[in-house]
């Protein structure tokens, strides 16, 4: 099975993208260059989709919202599913009707495979099967996550190991999509090595060093306890709409939700939150690292203002720009 290209032209081609890990400060930088460019902001984050997790995904302000609109946020509730492939959908259409008001779309955000799928599009994959997922979720409640993980690695070693057990959610598929076509996902995943639908230089990446950038994480955790994290939470899991399978990975919420069980202190999560941050950040790093020897361009942070990254980043894309009208006069 080959791999599924997006029409020549991407419906992303003209956006821009501000991106970075996680506590990199992306979201007010993004709002002011937003204002400075005249253009709309497009979350680029897999769990700003859901509702009513505001404080634990660091959703932008209301403040922060005002002047500038925002798309992609608090898109369905958090016990539902959403997937990549629905992103992209409703993102193409966001992006579309953007640009036929004379609009520029800036994506800020930090999830490395929403920023993986637009710039290299969605492999050709299988429809699922009901049936089948049914099967597999019933052996990791029997057995456990980790037996239905070793069935991946049994079957498929490349995409287990990209896979940690507990992400029943995407082990499920990888299994699924073996059965149903006999080959491993990780051999029919082949988008991401191949060329990029559009320049990646229009991609920023926001950077600090790695003592700042931890040192912001653990400001931010504490500044989340600070303006209601748990009680977001309690509200979460003690309401109707109990988070699903996706919005329960958001790093912070299980931790917490295992403090309300009395299964673990406010201490011992608060410590278990800023690690698996700080994990978290490691592996965006990872991304972008790739993503930089493709021709995204890194601004560095330590020592500037939000106005100096903010006149910098301003700059360049009047540059990508000023181009672009050259070439289409051409």
């Amino acid at each position: 099975m080959s791999s599924a290209r997006k029409p020549e032209r991407s419906p992303f081609a003209s956006s821009f993208f501000l991106t970075g890990a996680t506590a990199s400060g992306k979201t007010s930088l993004g709002v002011e260059l937003a204002r400075r460019i005249g253009a709309e902001i497009v979350s680029l984050d897999s769990m700003a989709i859901y509702r009513d997790m505001d404080v634990g995904t660091a959703k932008p302000t209301l403040d922060e919202r005002r002047g500038v609109p925002h798309h992609m946020i608090d898109v369905v509730d958090p016990s539902e599913e959403y997937s990549v492939v629905e992103y992209m959908r409703q993102a193409a259409r966001v992006v579309g009707e953007i640009e036929s008001r004379g609009g520029t779309a800036l994506f800020v955000g930090g999830t490395p495979l929403y920023l993986k799928t637009i710039l290299f599009g969605v492999f050709d994959a299988p429809g699922g099967d009901p049936e089948l997922r049914d099967e597999l979720r019933a052996i990791a409640a029997k057995d456990g996550a980790d037996a239905l993980w070793e069935r991946l690695r049994a079957v498929d070693p490349k995409a287990a190991e990209k896979l940690h057990p507990n992400d029943v959610k995407r082990v499920i598929r990888a299994l699924e999509v073996f059965q149903l076509t006999g080959k491993p996902i990780s051999d029919l995943q082949t988008q991401f090595s191949a060329p990029p639908l559009f320049e990646p230089e229009r991609i920023f990446i926001l950077t600090w060093e790695r003592p700042e950038l931890y040192a912001r994480i653990e400001r931010r955790v504490d500044a989340m306890l600070e303006q209601g994290f748990l009680e977001e939470t309690r509200a979460l899991f003690e309401g109707k709409l109990k988070p699903g399978p996706t919005a329960s990975r958001a790093v912070g919420y299980r931790e917490l939700h295992a403090v309300l069980q009395g299964e673990l202190s406010l201490e011992e999560a608060v410590e278990r939150i800023k690690r698996l941050t700080r994990n978290f950040a490691k592996r965006q790093e990872t991304w972008f690292r790739s993503l930089t020897n493709q021709g995204a361009r890194r601004i560095c942070a330590d020592g500037k203002t939000r106005k100096e990254l903010c006149d910098e980043l301003e700059r360049e894309i009047d540059k990508i720009k000023r181009r672009g009208e050259s070439t289409s006069a051409l």
